[in-house]
């Protein structure tokens, strides 16, 4: 299926969805073309990021009454998951910043956190580029603050920092001490442009090459005390954190999703140039089943944020769809694989690259044994503050 014959579902192109996915689409063939190109030189798609800012997608999350798009979570998803169909890094580095603008946008709609306002704002004025530092960041942890006077001093590396050529500000967070000795995390926005800020080209991967996922380094920056957003005690979720990953996940498997539909519908066009066998009708059946499992675990992560009530029940809801998503994508694109036959180990027919694209799904938290004590433990009625 070409970039163009995509369709977008109904039920999720909300009040804001229409305009939003017209311009996606109008995007799509131009990042399908560059696509390859990316993949082969390990090169993050800057140009793409500058298409994305001329058509309004920055801040397509931010609320209009702060001057952005006013898009929900399910429309954002959605943006993502066709974009994915043309170039699964731009959407998966796009996620990284999507979700970063639509947590504040959450936290502002449903809790009335007035905090956030100036961030959404500039984000829309002047489409700025927020960067998530994923893996590296999550609920232990990581980097050194030291208090001095009138706030800190912050040392780290930061992982797995997805489009961070482009970024603007770095929301990430570092390790303090509290008063009392016990291990706190600090969290901020780093600016990208300080001098005690460097990206090193750190990204040679398997699969989602183009997301310039590199590592970024803090050397003594200082943060003052009012730059803190907020503090958490290390290594235990955080209800802040639960509002993250309740809201950041479904935005970031949309991109993964949209890499295992585009898989299927090129192994169907490869497969279709010859004439169907049982085992060829076998494989599309499994491939398509797989899908649709895959499809129906990420919209049940919708349905999750729907609620709008983040808890440690909704995380527990959206990694089990995020483990879904991701066992299921990655079979459909095997199959896909086995279905296109030789003509999908040649590169220029896009499948191998989605093959290893889709790889990334297994990466991000929670992983497949935190997700399933995780899992465990809230069906037994246990805690699960420190399972992560």
């Amino acid at each position: 299926m070409s970039v163009a014959a995509i369709t977008t579902r109904p039920e999720e192109s909300g009040a804001h969805g229409s305009k939003l996915m017209k311009a996606v689409h109008e995007l799509l063939p131009v990042f399908a073309e560059r696509a390859t190109k990316a993949d082969e030189d390990d090169a993050f798609v800057a140009d793409n990021y500058a298409l994305l800012k001329e058509a309004g997608l920055v801040e397509a999350g931010v609320p209009e009454e702060l001057g952005g798009g006013g898009a929900e979570v399910a429309e954002l998803a959605e943006m993502l998951r066709v974009m994915a169909h043309a170039c699964g890094s731009t959407a998966l580095a796009f996620s990284m910043h999507t979700h970063q603008v639509a947590i504040p946008a959450w936290r502002w709609r449903h809790q009335k956190v007035a905090a956030v306002e100036p961030l959404l704002k500039r984000v829309a004025a002047e489409k700025l580029i927020l960067l998530s530092s994923g893996g590296s960041d999550w609920i232990g942890g990581s980097g050194k603050a030291v208090k001095v006077e009138g706030g800190y001093r912050i040392s780290a590396r930061k992982a797995f920092t997805s489009g961070a050529e482009a970024g603007n500000i770095l929301m990430t967070g570092a390790i303090t001490q509290a008063d009392d000795g016990t291990p706190t995390v600090i969290h901020f926005g780093a600016p990208m442009k300080a001098p005690e800020v460097k990206v090193v080209d750190t990204w040679r991967t398997l699969g989602m090459r183009g997301t310039g996922s590199n590592d970024v380094v803090i050397e003594d920056l200082f943060i003052p005390d009012a730059a803190v957003a907020f503090s958490r005690k290390a290594g235990e979720w955080h209800p802040v954190f639960q509002i993250i990953a309740t809201t950041a996940f479904p935005l970031i498997y949309a991109a993964y999703l949209g890499v295992a539909e585009s898989a299927r519908d090129i192994a169907i066009e490869l497969a279709g140039k010859r004439e169907p066998n049982a085992y060829s009708l076998d494989l599309a059946g499994r491939m398509d089943t797989s899908l649709r499992a895959a499809q129906l675990a990420h919209r049940w992560m919708l349905e999750t944020v729907a609620r709008n009530a983040p808890s440690a029940d909704t995380v527990n809801e959206v990694m089990i769809g995020r483990a879904l998503v991701a066992r299921h994508g990655i079979e459909t694109v095997e199959l896909a694989m086995e279905l296109a036959g030789g003509a999908g180990f040649y590169r220029r027919n896009g499948l191998e690259r989605r093959l290893r694209d889709i790889q990334g799904a297994r990466y991000h938290p929670l992983q497949q044994g935190p997700q399933a004590r995780y899992a465990g433990a809230t069906a037994f009625g246990l805690p699960t503050a420190e399972i992560f």
